[in-house]
């Protein structure tokens, strides 16, 4: 698998000058397929926020922890991932499957380097039938949802998981519809009994709001240019109205914890929300 470090040349299809969200989050949580432009991003938002860096230890928890929750205990099996970012330890697929062999991931991203390393992760694991990738826009549902290994790896008139996991807070707000519009689409295609889980920066609107609104700022004017922190209220729309499985949308940290919180969560952990709400 190639391995992006800071003396290698960047294969053909990728610009290292430019900051990618995947490599940037990878950086975040000190991975190696990363360029000097995607530090510089995050070196940024530390210096200002030294406890950022937990924005995406937690969200990278939630989505162990929401998996877990989704292969165990509500017995899914189909599993659309959008915005699946670098491979890292634990990822969608490994989750699900060490429940049950037998379950369905499609990965969706855009990013030259996503893919690249997803494609050499399925190779390294021949006979996993079950997981495949689909380069496409997440924000685009209706392209991604025609597209024909989304059709045809999914059954559609069964139970799908599709997560939404620290994508939503990097969309445009130059695109022409809103973030609730996109979501509406994918949730009225989704079958009866299906679930969405969403992880989203979160201004938690109380002493901890200054430094939300600071990462964000740094964030919108990185090189990245994203990075939105939205109100519980925001978020809760995101959901179309679905039921909330508990404790509904809460931080991250707070989403069925593997143990109690031994010290305080920082301004950081208290910045990051998480839910999973099922279609009737």
């Amino acid at each position: 698998m190639y391995r992006a470090t800071f003396d290698d040349s960047a294969p053909a299809s990728i610009d290292p000058t430019k900051p990618s969200i995947a490599r940037v989050y990878d950086a975040f949580l000190n991975g190696t397929d990363n360029y000097e432009a995607d530090r510089a991003v995050v070196q940024g938002v530390l210096k200002a926020a030294p406890e950022a860096r937990d924005l995406a230890v937690e969200n990278r928890n939630f989505l162990i922890r929401a998996c877990r929750f989704l292969a165990g205990h509500a017995g899914v099996t189909q599993y659309l991932d959008c915005g699946s970012g670098l491979p890292t330890a634990e990822n969608v697929h490994q989750v699900v499957q060490r429940v049950d062999p037998d379950s369905r991931v499609v990965y969706v991203d855009n990013d030259p380097a996503v893919l690249a390393h997803g494609r050499a992760l399925l190779e390294e694991h021949e006979g996993n039938d079950n997981t495949v990738f689909v380069a496409a826009d997440i924000f685009e549902p209706e392209t991604l949802l025609a597209d024909d290994t989304v059709r045809s790896t999914l059954d559609w008139s069964k139970p799908i998981a599709l997560l939404q996991l620290g994508t939503l807070h990097h969309y445009n707000a130059e695109r022409t519809r809103t973030r609730k519009d996109v979501m509406r689409a994918y949730i009225d295609a989704l079958p009866s009994g299906s679930y969405v889980a969403i992880s989203h920066f979160l201004d938690p609107e109380d002493e901890y709001s200054a430094t939300a609104r600071k990462m964000e700022e740094l964030f919108l004017h990185s090189m990245m240019g994203s990075g939105t922190f939205s109100t519980r209220a925001e978020l809760q729309e995101l959901f179309g109205g679905l039921d909330m499985v508990p404790p509904g949308l809460v931080r991250c940290a707070d989403w069925w914890p593997d143990g109690p919180h031994l010290k305080e969560l920082n301004a950081a952990q208290r910045s990051i929300a998480g839910g999973i709400a099922r279609k009737a």
